[in-house]
């Protein structure tokens, strides 16, 4: 087993308790939250944020509060990218999506509770630390709104139908898949109370391996397995959107997400660390199939 597997069961067995046996008259929404955080997932940005802090701290218990926090902001995301109203989707991680078992109106607002949610998680962590927890809380909030994720999601939406420049689809995935990988990887370096040179070493990691993994997603989208991938392939073939393939063809796009990442392995052989096991997750996500 690949050390960062340990980190993700630690992740799944807290994730799997964190909404166990609450609510009364609204016990619904737990549910609705519960199921769409544990039916799967690769974990990939709170695996990124505790294998960054594991660089310089080896106790992660001290800091997966805020790696629940990112994941269920991911979750959050999901849960409102596959609405009617946004791209439509049926499958997700294998499964139904939240709208499909709950209906719109609780997928709506399991969405809200998980992003509230981890607000609350990253501000209670922060009150109970140094300024280099909220510093890092804040890092991650910025990344998940209209100038981090959500502003990424806005371009997409409002270019359906349209052909969009280099420019605006780099911006467009930067900010709606970028931005939240980036942030993991920068928040821990953070709190890890990292040096400057580092984080900003780990900072330019991010941004990279978000790109990456955004034009991988947009490959896999092309030719992936349905089975392996968890979600219907062709979402945006289907509705109208641009994206990497479409703009460079899919050759350009495979060799463009391997000098990706070969830059991140080489930002990370850089820094004077154990990097193995970030090493590791890069290159298996390169080479993912789902």
């Amino acid at each position: 087993m690949k050390k960062y597997e340990e980190f993700k069961n630690y992740i799944n067995d807290n994730l799997q308790k964190y909404f166990q046996n609450k609510g009364s008259y609204n016990k619904i929404i737990y549910e609705s939250v519960s199921y769409s955080l544990n039916i799967g997932g690769k974990r990939i940005r709170p695996l990124l944020f505790l294998l960054t802090y594991n660089l310089y701290k080896k106790d992660i218990s001290e800091v997966i509060e805020m790696a629940l926090a990112i994941e269920m902001i991911h979750t959050y995301s999901l849960i409102h990218d596959d609405l009617p109203c946004m791209d439509n989707d049926d499958l997700r991680r294998g499964m139904p999506t939240n709208h499909k078992k709950f209906g719109e109106s609780i997928a709506v607002l399991a969405g809200d509770t998980l992003l509230n949610e981890a607000a609350n998680l990253l501000m209670t962590f922060s009150l109970k630390h140094d300024n280099n927890a909220l510093v890092a809380s804040n890092e991650i909030l910025k990344a998940s709104g209209p100038e981090g994720m959500i502003g990424g999601q806005v371009v997409d939406i409002i270019n359906e139908n349209k052909n969009i420049s280099k420019e605006e689809l780099l911006y467009m995935h930067n900010k709606k898949t970028g931005e939240l990988i980036r942030a993991s990887v920068a928040a821990a370096a953070i709190v890890a109370n990292a040096p400057k040179e580092d984080i900003e070493v780990l900072n330019e990691f991010g941004k990279k391996l978000g790109l990456a993994f955004q034009i991988k997603d947009d490959i896999l989208d092309v030719i992936g397995d349905v089975k392996k991938l968890g979600k219907n392939t062709g979402s945006d073939q289907n509705n109208n959107k641009s994206n990497f393939i479409s703009l460079f063809g899919l050759e350009h796009c495979e060799r463009e997400c391997e000098r990706l990442t070969n830059e991140c392995i080489e930002l990370l052989e850089s820094l004077s660390k154990d990097i193995k096991y970030l090493k590791d997750l890069t290159l298996d996500l390169l080479n993912r199939e789902c």
